[in-house]
């Protein structure tokens, strides 16, 4: 008997070419698996899974236009698929349209999905469109669903420590290693969720863990920075940094990064936005919702959101990386087809942003921050490396507030290069190039100071930490804002954080942190003397 739909008998069905793409995927040959989703789309347009998986295709080789595409065809072939409508809803998030992804995720929100991993798929973007509550439910649901998933459970406690929930995040990390030892990122996590106690501490469980998984690299990143914590909470600083600089080296060794790179664009972009400039181009945006706080990280940031969230007329947008991709975009317009094509550089793209219309740009930032902004008269903008853009934020949002931290060169560096971050930061992992960073940085500012006088508001860390009324009153009333005694009580408050420091921001101010490089004194050394090479005083006094 004949296959009516191709015609062969030996022909595969479309189940069975998907099964083929899923298993090309599996085996990392992304070629063939584009290769035979091509074949399955074309032979078989209305298979509506077949478009799904394209769009998960799409996604994966970072495609995110083709990724909507496709999956608005499964949508259009069966419009009520809740996996259809979450698969869209990621792609909306993955290109920055949060306005269009939030009425599917709330809708999707109303509905118990059916699969753990469709749960803690909806959770994700719950989160990341900070429902953190809600959030919580999907994976709680995931967990019931698929209760021998060690992800879920690490998932749970992630959203749990960002709500300040530390007892309940233990105990969802807890069930995450005993249902995988491999997943080291939960003992980080668990250690990150308090000071640890000679007596209460889990050295004896890490140090073992690193001894069988010696071989593996991610071990050796993430192990030895939470023995590296854990040592420097038990004040046994020697083990502390012995550990630290075998988890960055680890880290570094896994990276492809140039420092050079991010030094000669910051040197192109004070060259570029010189005082002539800034003072020549400035646009007519009169929004001035935005309250930008930027700098290194590790510098207070955090601290700062917190006691101007506390406040009735603000809220927290979280660190955003809305103005910085909507100058790309406005620039790569201003750049030749040809050149778009063949890759944009830095240098490139610093040199095409001085053509761009200021006005527009601060419009349609304001406008990509919704719904995250806008729903009380100002916002914050934590995004520390806004730093680079605060020539381009003067000029897109004239009104706007900029608040930039400040804080020991070496405490900066040191909180810097023993925090693991996510993805950002490259430049953190190496002594040498952490100083070098550090330096182009302070002289960026040092510019901005000079190009733009009075316009940056820079915090001290040291003295908010000193006196935190005093310097809180001060920070209110340059963003035009009324005393409120909350902005004091920001430790109680429930909103999330999901920053470094979410564990430290559910504490009153301290002070501890101030000078804590000075236990590390000889083996900074290689960093003191990067900075005082470059020109800058480290503060040894």
């Amino acid at each position: 008997m004949s296959n009516t739909a191709t015609g062969s008998e030996d022909a595969p069905d479309p189940a069975q070419l998907e099964a083929r793409v899923l298993a090309a995927i599996a085996r990392g040959n992304t070629r063939l698996a584009i290769d035979v989703c091509r074949q399955l789309n074309s032979r078989f347009p209305e298979f509506a899974s077949g478009w799904y998986t394209t769009s998960q295709l799409a996604a994966r080789v970072g495609n995110a236009r083709g990724a909507l595409l496709a999956i608005e065809k499964a949508i259009a072939l069966q419009p009520e698929n809740p996996r259809w409508q979450l698969q869209k809803a990621a792609c909306l998030m993955r290109m920055g349209d949060t306005r269009g992804a939030r009425p599917l995720v709330e809708t999707l929100d109303k509905i118990d999905l059916d699969s753990g991993f469709q749960c803690a798929q909806l959770a994700l973007q719950l989160s990341r469109l900070d429902m953190h509550e809600r959030a919580l439910y999907h994976y709680q649901r995931a967990i019931r669903l698929e209760p021998g998933e060690s992800e879920h459970y690490y998932n749970l406690a992630t959203v749990h420590r960002f709500l300040g929930n530390f007892s309940a995040a233990e105990q969802a990390l807890e069930s995450a290693i005993e249902l995988n030892p491999g997943d080291f990122e939960a003992y980080k996590l668990r250690s990150d969720l308090g000071t640890q106690t000679a007596r209460k501490n889990h050295l004896d469980s890490l140090l073992a863990a690193l001894e069988r998984h010696r071989d593996d690299p991610n071990a050796r990143v993430q192990l030895n920075f939470t023995l590296a914590k854990e040592y420097e909470d038990l004040e046994a600083w020697p083990e502390a940094f012995e550990h630290l600089r075998h988890g960055a080296a680890a880290r570094r060794e896994r990276m492809r990064y140039d420092v050079n790179g991010d030094v000669e664009t910051m040197q192109a972009i004070a060259a570029c936005y010189d005082s002539d400039f800034l003072r020549e181009h400035q646009g007519s945006c009169s929004n001035g919702e935005a309250i930008f706080v930027l700098g290194m990280p590790r510098t207070g940031t955090t601290l700062v959101e917190r006691i101007l969230a506390s406040h009735s007329r603000v809220t927290s947008a979280g660190e955003l990386n809305n103005f910085a991709l909507q100058m790309s975009s406005a620039a790569k317009q201003q750049m030749p087809a040809e050149k778009v094509q063949t890759g944009i550089s830095k240098l490139d793209r610093v040199v095409a942003s001085t053509k761009i219309d200021f006005t527009r740009l601060g419009q349609r930032y304001i406008d990509s921050t919704r719904p995250l902004s806008g729903d009380s008269k100002r916002f914050i903008d934590k995004m520390p490396l806004n730093f680079l853009y605060a020539g381009l934020i003067r000029l897109a949002l004239p009104e706007a507030k900029i608040v930039h931290l400040q804080r020991h060169p070496l405490d900066t560096c040191f909180a810097i290069y023993k925090t693991l971050f996510a993805d950002a930061y490259p430049f953190s992992y190496d002594l040498v190039e952490l100083g070098r960073y550090y330096a182009a940085y302070r002289r960026l500012m040092a510019h901005w100071k000079e190009a733009m006088p009075g316009v940056i508001y820079h915090q001290s860390y040291e003295a908010l930490v000193a006196d935190t009324e005093g310097q809180a009153r001060k920070l209110l009333q340059h963003c035009e804002l009324d005393w409120e005694d909350a902005c004091l009580d920001f430790h109680k408050h429930r909103q999330a954080s999901t920053t470094a420091s979410a564990t430290q921001v559910r504490q009153p101010v301290y002070t501890s942190s101030v000078g804590k490089w000075r236990q590390f004194r000889s083996q900074l050394s290689p960093l003191i003397s990067t900075l005082e090479a470059e020109g800058i005083d480290p503060q040894l006094d």
